[in-house]
């Protein structure tokens, strides 16, 4: 039988069965914690929600029987979440996001995600989708999984789905659950996964025309990356290395994976090799305009060794910057 276990902060006795998760509750009233989201199980405990599967769950949150608020989750498991009903704020890092009706966030492997509402609210209008890495592996999936850059997206640029596009993404969500289900058989894993990318896919389109429809917001960002990047060699910053997508993405307050897709979609070029383009542009100019060594030209342009810059001048004119400048000379 069961011995009754006493609480730390005093909330009456426990039973021992469910002392861990129950302890955990207990201490959110009164402090924010850390949870670590290793499983999928482990999530359902925290929600109150059965498992059906120990891997992949799809999340209907309305049928939650615990309040969970002033948390930190630590996800080892990949996760996105609709929210149908009212305003909540999560915290990415040091920014807060206001998840609002009709917002998709999705979360990776490696994040911690702090949760804050302004009240307790037991039961919220979310669903979603939890997975944990194993259930792909050895699928189609799995090679697929890191070209999903929306998972490494801040919480910022969540995504806002139209009336249609929830109805897409919840019936999505509805074929997992019918397969989940399912008596679990050896084609299992790889079905669920097969629906799952369907629903990465449909979610990767609607990011897209997310992009599109802020054609102005888009515009006005690419128009400062230029600016920043012509500034950043003309200043001389250069000297101190090539600047990295990251740094221009901080400073349009974007995450680098929002950032560089929201450039690509702009250009048809990544912010990279836009930087790099740029680099070579100012290369040519010095290598035609001036007698400065090769390698004085390199370190200036960001290179700290001359043989990387020749390689990737190489790479992107077809010729090696020394005979780029004899070939200049020649016509002259």
């Amino acid at each position: 039988m069961e011995s009754p276990v006493g609480c730390p902060c005093a909330c009456g006795p426990l039973p021992a069965i469910h002392l861990y998760v129950d302890i955990i509750i207990c201490s959110m009233k009164h402090d924010s914690t850390t949870i670590r989201l290793d499983s999928i199980d482990a999530y359902n405990k925290l929600y109150g929600l059965e498992t059906k599967h120990p891997l992949v769950t799809v999340i209907d949150l309305t049928e939650a029987t615990r309040v969970v608020n002033h948390i930190r989750m630590d996800y080892s498991v990949y996760a996105l979440f609709l929210k149908n009903g009212t305003n909540c704020t999560v915290k990415y890092g040091r920014e807060p996001y206001d998840y609002q009706e009709g917002t998709v966030v999705s979360f990776s492997p490696g994040q911690l995600i702090d949760v804050d509402m302004e009240t307790d609210e037991i039961a919220p209008d979310v669903t979603g989708l939890m997975f944990h890495p194993d259930l792909i592996h050895r699928t189609p999936l799995s090679s697929k999984i890191k070209e999903y850059g929306f998972f490494e997206y801040s919480q910022r640029e969540a995504l806002h789905l139209s009336t249609d596009e929830r109805r897409i993404f919840s019936q999505c969500l509805e074929r997992i659950k019918e397969e989940i289900e399912h008596p679990v058989d050896r084609h299992t894993a790889e079905i669920v996964a097969s629906h799952i990318q369907v629903l990465l896919d449909y979610v990767t389109r609607f990011y897209e025309r997310q992009l599109i429809t802020r054609g102005k917001v888009n515009s006005d960002i690419l128009s400062k990356f230029e600016s920043s990047l012509k500034d950043y060699f003309e200043s001389g910053q250069s000297k101190e290395g090539l600047p990295t997508v990251a740094f221009f993405a901080e400073a349009a307050h974007l995450s680098p994976g929002y950032f560089g897709d929201m450039i690509k979609k702009e250009t048809g070029l990544t912010a990279q090799e836009i930087i790099i383009r740029h680099a070579v542009e100012r290369a040519k100019r010095r290598l035609i305009g001036s007698t400065d060594d090769i390698s004085i030209i390199a370190y200036e342009l960001g290179f700290q060794y001359p043989q990387h810059f020749s390689r990737m001048f190489k790479r992107v004119v077809g010729v090696s910057p020394k005979r780029y400048r004899e070939s200049a000379m020649e016509k002259l």
